[in-house]
């Protein structure tokens, strides 16, 4: 199973979307330090977020939920397609300290931090799917866990948000079949 952090390779513009949508669904609403903390985690520029701009990140960041639910290629091109139209990317290479020269999305000077994360995540998504060809995406499978990971796999798709998880349902399953 591949990593699903910002140390991989790509798709970094994904890690940070699955990290911020994580965090907003964790309990309790995620803070606006909470989000900052997110942002900078993936590279991102200070947003100096108010309680009103974190609300609407998290309203954001919810709304992604239902394309990272999606399965079905057409449907998910769709909904992609929406969000390009509605929330266009003005891309840019960027090199950030330590690594590779990678696309970023660019937000206007004076653009609300919600408007951001739809143009970063409609780019993101784009260029993801189009690679892959598929939902290279999902929910983790693992019960009691809600988190949502990006299939960097190249053979059977991605169950698990991470080893961690992927081991506990082995285990589990194993002592079941031993208890039998």
């Amino acid at each position: 199973m591949s990593g699903n952090g910002p140390g991989d390779n790509s798709p970094r513009g994904l890690y940070f979307l699955t990290d911020l949508i994580n965090t907003v669904q964790d309990d309790g609403p995620a803070s606006a330090a909470d989000l900052q903390a997110v942002v900078e985690r993936h590279g991102g520029q200070p947003l100096a977020l108010t309680e009103t701009a974190a609300g609407e990140l998290r309203e954001a960041a919810a709304s992604l939920v239902g394309i990272l639910e999606l399965s079905d290629e057409d449907r998910a091109a769709d909904a992609i397609n929406d969000l390009l139209d509605r929330y266009p990317a003005r891309p840019r290479l960027v090199q950030l300290p330590g690594r590779p020269w990678s696309l970023h999305s660019r937000a206007p000077h004076g653009t609300e931090p919600a408007r951001w994360l739809l143009s970063t995540a409609a780019l993101a998504l784009a260029l993801w799917f189009s690679e892959r060809g598929y939902c290279a995406w999902g929910r983790c499978a693992a019960p009691g866990c809600r988190n949502y990971f990006i299939d960097t796999g190249r053979r059977s798709p991605q169950r698990y948000c991470s080893p961690r998880c992927g081991t506990r349902v082995r285990v589990a399953a194993h002592r079941a079949q031993r208890d039998q």
